[in-house]
Parts: structure tokens; sequence; C-alpha cells
């Protein structure tokens, strides 16, 4: 699979967002796509099983309600406003349509890490008839590897760090060794990696990219030293608060 258009140009983290500027946003899109810049967002299953660009499990870091995402409907989370800006969260097909092939889509599929796949499968049948260059991606190698079974010629990577070790990850100490190890790679088999900057370099990344061939991104570049270390040693940065 030829994949020269992931790593063509930097990726603006949620969009290039900032100031009045939301992330996850058809503004943040409209940003990223006009300074040429690739964009990747994340995506997560409504409780009504529709699909919507928000990162957080829960809504009150950006708008002005409280709670689990999930447990709203497409049409509950269409009245909500964000607390900065008079937009509304997109729905995936909104954002698709608004974005329209004028620059890559790298979307992430965000995970409750208790099996359902739906997210997945519900993604990859809408972007079967997008025309514009995207991939699909996550931390959850179970949604990766949905996304294989349900569309093995869609695009497809893995997130990934070294240790999990920050309080949100939510895992036993064997699912830990297993996502940093890579051991699910079979059944992935995913086409490229993301990995965090802070832990570059590392053997599993470099192994799948110098051995393998796979395309290496690194996230999320904020500073001028994660800067220099994704220059060193991926073939491109998922970036935030600056403009490379």
């Amino acid at each position: 699979m030829r994949l020269e258009w992931l790593t063509a140009r930097p990726i603006a983290h949620r969009g290039l967002h900032g100031g009045a500027i939301v992330e996850n946003t058809l503004e943040a899109a409209d940003a990223a796509a006009a300074a040429n810049y690739a964009i990747e967002c994340d995506i997560q299953l409504t409780a009504d099983g529709e699909l919507v660009v928000f990162h957080d499990d829960t809504l009150e870091r950006l708008t002005v309600a409280a709670g689990p995402l999930r447990a709203r409907t497409l049409a509950d989370l269409k009245s909500i406003a964000y607390r900065d800006t008079a937009g509304r969260i997109p729905e995936l097909k909104e954002f698709l349509a608004r974005v329209a092939g004028r620059t890559p889509l790298l979307i992430e599929l965000k995970s409750n890490w208790d099996g359902d796949t739906r997210v997945a499968e519900h993604a990859a049948a809408i972007l079967a008839g997008y025309s514009g260059p995207f991939a699909l991606m996550s931390f959850d190698p179970w949604l990766v590897r949905a996304v294989r079974l349900a569309a093995p010629a869609l695009p497809r990577g893995i997130v990934a760090e070294r240790r999990y070790d920050d309080p949100e990850w939510r895992l036993s100490t064997a699912q830990k060794f297993a996502l940093g190890n890579f051991t699910h790679i079979g059944q992935t088999r995913p086409h490229f990696i993301a990995y965090w900057v802070r832990d570059l370099p590392a053997l599993v990344p470099l192994f799948t990219r110098n051995v393998l061939g796979m395309p290496l991104l690194t996230w999320t570049v904020r500073t001028e030293a994660e800067r220099a270390r994704a220059a060193r040693w991926a073939d491109q940065m998922i970036f935030e608060g600056f403009r490379p």
C-alpha cells in the first residue's frame, strides 16, 4: 500500500486550533486545510450509534454540558454549545463533507476498551465512500483489527507508547505489556505506526519502520526539543500549539 501522502506534510492535532477555534471542529479543519497541514481528529460513537468528532469521554472541558458523550444521542449533542465558539460538535459525515479531500485526514477511533467495535465498523462503512486521502488508527488493537476485517483495503494504523504508565490507562499489567510490545500485530496488521514522541527512540517502532518499512508518525509534538526528536526518529509529526 502506497502511503506517501501520510507523511508528506505535518499533521495538525485535532485540526489547527487555538483562541476562538476549538479542537476537532469544522473551523479547526478549515484552518488546517488553509495552512496546508493534514488533519488528525478523533471520532466516537453516540448513544444512538452515530459518529461524532470529539476527543474527550466527557463533555465538560469544552462544552456547557457535562457527563459522558456516549450517553447522548446525536440530536442531544447537536444542541450542546461549546464554551468558546458558536459551533457545534460535528458529525463525522459533516466533517468529511467540509474537508472534501482538500488535505489528508488521520482519524483516531476512540475506545472504551470494552470490546465494542461498532465505531470501527461504522467508520469503515462511511469512509468507503470518501474520495479524499485518509487513514484510520486507534490505541485499541481490537478496533484496528475490526477495520482490517471490515475493510482490508482501508489504511489503518496503531497508536502506541512504551509503558502506559499514566493513571488514565485503566489496563492490566498484561494488557500494557501486550500493547507496548505489539503482540497484536498478527491480528491488526497495521500499515503505519503513530508513537508517542517522548518514548522515541524505541525498539518496536524503529523495527517496524526500518525493517518492515511502515511509516512512523509521532505525537503530540509541542516543543522545539520534541520537534527535533520527531525529525530524528520519525517520518512525520502530529503537532499542536505552533506552526511548523
